[in-house]
């Protein structure tokens, strides 16, 4: 048996990777800026120093263990080294904390605490103050970045885009984009991993909270509200309460205690979304055309397929994404039923997804000029505004969501997870290939949290194939096995966050813990266990709404109202003239 020493505590070696792997194994928090366990080591922050007899300082991240090792985290040189990494970051860092979207939830500002900083010795040049990119849905604050790289590798490593990357070298260097674009002028698909990973306020969300209480505030909105299933499970954090635990009942309350009229779950729209996707897949099954199906409900991996890959763009499921269809129902047959015009309602989505919010803005999504969904706020910004309007939100009792677009189904809900909505299909599908009633629910070949997952699924004398994939880099590669003809499947579901939608970029900023992300998708799928229905074809709301207005999935009704299209996005790089693709 292999062991070293921390601080004198004997600590057995089983597989760690790093000094700093096994140093938090033995219970001490090691600080970092510039680490995180789902990336490449990049070494940048210095604050991991530990000193090895024999060896002196080094940094414990890229330093692999070794049998026998006598190591020590915080010596006296050591506390010495760190507060002087910490000075001379804060030193090159704009120091306007008060006034930051990161206050509170800035992991440098925390190690300033921790560590006592009350002076910085070194001098902050203000004369370089770089201008601030807010062309996107992304702010990015190039006077904030502390140069950890994180928002380099989870862009290039995760996503497969590489929108970030180093330039000049020393005091000069930065992180910014080719040619130093604008956001908006780059391959961006405002997955928001970036704004999620940043540990100050270089990169955060672009606020639209003041349009929201504008919107509650005129008497002339009908302000209504559908919320995503991964908020459910996620935004409670922001409360102190425990990652998985659901709370959409207080939720719903804080809403209606914010002034809205309506609150409708999303989920709704995700049975719907099943009932629309399945027989849309049977019918390509059945001619044998533009397979796999490409699942659509990421605007992210959306966005990516037009840009990189619009040879797939007919393989993509034409449903909209259950946010989108919701607001569809909304504006155009609800407002009818109300004796309204669409424009009479505002639509809001509480989402875990900064990518929605290009979504609501696509020109698809609209119509005569009206968007179907007015704005869109992450759960970060709504969880701002609750606590902004000193709501209690733990206390607050549970309500339910309103007609006719409340009832979900478990099938609904687990569309937040990655897999959820390959295994909400199967559900339906092995009914509709049976004629027989599925009694075991549960598709565990298509839960869990790798990148890749493949399945064969028999179902009686019909086997199909399934991929599923969350992380575009991944989806990257899964389309160049299919390209070039490696890889077959039927059906591929496709998330860009880590762990589908508990991942997002907007919910809040420990979604970078993957722990958390799987504790979120354990409160989803409990959810779905107990629940009641688990099918979305059993929701009786859906069956009505069916009845009332779309007579059958498919149908010319439907498609009108619940499907849509994609188109190539290229353009021309304004600085080299260079065809790629583009917003």
């Amino acid at each position: 048996m292999s062991w070293l020493l921390v601080n004198g505590q004997s600590v057995v070696l089983n597989g760690e990777k790093s000094v700093l792997d096994v140093v938090r194994k033995a219970g001490v928090d090691l600080p970092t800026l510039c680490y995180h366990p789902e990336l490449t080591i990049h070494g940048a922050c210095r604050l991991c120093m530990v000193e090895i007899k024999n060896r002196g300082i080094v940094a414990a991240c890229h330093t692999p263990p070794e049998p026998g090792m006598v190591v020590s985290t915080h010596s006296a040189i050591l506390r010495r080294v760190r507060k002087m990494a910490l000075e001379l970051l804060l030193a090159r860092h704009d120091r306007e904390c008060t006034s930051c979207s990161r206050s509170g939830h800035c992991s440098l500002q925390d190690m300033s605490s921790r560590y006592g900083i009350s002076d910085v010795r070194f001098k902050q040049d203000q004369e370089d103050h770089l201008p601030i990119d807010d062309s996107s849905i992304i702010i990015r604050d190039p006077n904030k970045c502390i140069l950890c790289g994180e928002c380099v590798r989870i862009c290039d490593e995760v996503q497969g885009i590489g929108v970030f990357g180093f330039v000049n070298r020393g005091a000069k260097m930065q992180v910014t984009t080719a040619f130093n674009q604008d956001l908006k002028e780059t391959d961006c698909v405002h997955c928001g991993q970036c704004a999620a990973i940043c540990p100050t306020g270089a990169l955060v969300i672009k606020p639209q909270i003041g349009e929201a209480w504008e919107a509650i505030s005129d008497p002339d909105k009908t302000v209504v509200v559908q919320i995503a299933p991964a908020v459910r499970v996620s935004i409670g954090e922001e409360f102190n309460l425990p990652p998985g635990e659901s709370t959409m009942g207080q939720l719903i309350t804080a809403l209606r205690t914010l002034g809205v009229s309506k609150v409708f779950d999303t989920g709704f729209t995700a049975d719907i979304t099943v009932l629309e996707e399945t027989e849309e897949f049977f019918e390509r099954i059945s001619s044998g055309e533009d397979l796999p199906q490409f699942t659509s409900c990421c605007p992210a991996w959306v966005k990516f397929a037009e840009q990189y890959y619009p040879e797939f763009l007919n393989n993509l499921s034409s449903c909209r994404s259950p946010q989108g269809m919701l607001g569809a129902l909304v504006k155009k047959l609800y407002a009818k039923e109300q004796g309204k015009k669409p424009e009479d309602f505002y639509v809001i989505s509480i989402m875990p997804c900064t990518a929605k919010k290009f979504e609501a803005a696509r020109e698809e999504l609209t119509t005569d000029g009206i968007p179907d969904v007015d704005l869109v706020l992450t759960t970060q910004e709504l969880a701002h505004m609750i606590k902004e309007a000193g709501i209690n939100y733990a206390d607050l009792p549970s309500t339910p969501p309103d007609n006719p677009f409340g009832f979900v189904t478990g099938a609904g809900i687990i569309f937040g997870v990655t897999g959820g909505v390959s295994e909400a299909v199967l559900r339906l599908g092995y009914e509709k290939l049976t004629n027989k009633e599925l009694e075991d629910v549960v598709f565990s070949e298509v839960r869990g949290y790798e990148g890749l997952r493949s399945c064969e699924i028999k179902i009686e004398d019909r086997t199909i194939s399934l991929a599923v994939v969350h992380g575009l880099a991944n989806a990257k590669s899964l389309l160049e096995e299919i390209k070039a003809g490696k890889a077959h499947f039927d059906l591929v579901e496709v998330m860009a966050c880590p762990g589908g939608c508990i991942g997002g970029g907007g919910q809040p900023i420990t979604n970078v813990d993957s722990n958390i992300r799987e504790r979120r998708g354990a409160g989803l799928y409990r959810d779905d266990r107990t629940g009641g229905l688990q099918k979305s074809s059993h929701n009786p709301a859906v069956v009505k709404i069916y009845e009332k207005w779309l007579g059958e999935p498919g149908s010319d009704v439907a498609h009108e109202v619940l499907h849509t299209t994609y188109k190539e996005r290229v353009s021309i790089c304004k600085t080299t003239g260079v065809t790629t693709g583009k917003v």
